[in-house]
């Protein structure tokens, strides 16, 4: 199966996941008078609505490399991960936003009503299903090296979290009685908290990207070794990194004796190439520039 079909069929298999929740939450919210429960709904349709860009987007990064793309198209996956980071955000801001307005009811006198049982066993339900797809979704986007995937992972996890804040406000709502029922509101704005910590990160690492930012210095050292390795190599520098997608491109200069043939020199930036590619995968981008040694 090939990289492409993988993906759509780990998203497909999450998809489905989020569909099944995303209507039993709703019911299980309005039918239980759950606030939390509502939210972590929203939570389970933002997750359903990512899993479509993956889809759309997957299928444009997997393109090969053209006139007007002569490094790919693996920038379509990263743009497809910022665009569920804002996903995530905008549901985890609405999330807050809502439980803010019913504590304040709360706090100005205001009655909220005591959840069902039903909204419990949708909070259960989905912590299981939830981090099952997680784990599913997270080993299978580390397999392929697609961000979009993991970060689309952390979705289905991130709604695990929010299903166990749900879980302990409207078990807690139940369980103490009346004067406790404001723990589902406060459930649903811990949830957003932490859903807006995992949709920074997510933000954070696609900019950087979409932006140009170099790899991590612990893969540039690795790099440079690589380079070293070759007796006949001298002072490499200028080493240049960036990630296209689920690949990565390397520029450097090096330095070799000036007196050895053009022929000779090509065969060792070809080995240097090879090895890079070996490394970090046949479509990593290698261009080393050949200096002789002064």
């Amino acid at each position: 199966m090939t990289r492409e079909k993988e993906i759509y069929k780990v998203t497909l298999v999450g998809s489905l996941g989020n569909v099944a929740l995303l209507a039993f939450k709703f019911v299980a919210g309005v039918l239980g008078h759950s606030s939390a429960m509502i939210a972590d709904a929203v939570h389970s349709l933002s997750d359903f609505l990512t899993d479509l860009v993956v889809l759309v987007f997957v299928r444009i990064s997997a393109k090969p490399q053209d006139d007007s793309h002569d490094y790919g198209h693996g920038k379509f996956e990263t743009f497809a991960t910022f665009l569920i980071g804002m996903a995530l955000m905008a549901a985890a801001i609405g999330i807050i936003v809502a439980g803010g307005t019913k504590l304040a009811h709360w706090l100005g006198g205001e009655q909220i009503e005591t959840p069902g049982m039903l909204a419990l066993w949708a909070a259960l339900v989905s912590i299981l299903v939830k981090e099952v797809l997680y784990r599913y979704t997270a080993r299978r986007g580390k397999a392929l090296e697609s961000q979009a995937m993991i970060a689309n992972a952390w979705h289905h996890r991130s709604d695990a979290l929010s299903s166990i804040g749900a879980a302990i406000g409207i078990g807690g709502a139940i369980m103490l009685g009346n004067r406790w029922t404001v723990l589902d509101p406060v459930a649903s704005i811990v949830v957003g908290a932490m859903l807006v910590k995992v949709a920074v990160e997510l933000l954070k690492a696609s900019m950087g990207e979409l932006t140009e930012s170099s790899l991590p210095a612990e893969m540039e050292d690795e790099i440079m070794g690589i380079i070293q390795s070759f007796p006949d190599v001298k002072q490499p520098h200028n080493l240049r990194t960036r990630r296209i997608g689920n690949h990565i491109a390397v520029e450097a200069h090096i330095r070799m004796d000036g007196h050895l043939s053009l022929h000779e020199v090509h065969e060792r930036a070809t080995a240097i190439e090879n090895k890079l590619k070996e490394r970090f995968g046949q479509d990593t981008h290698v261009t080393i520039h050949m200096e002789p040694v002064k």
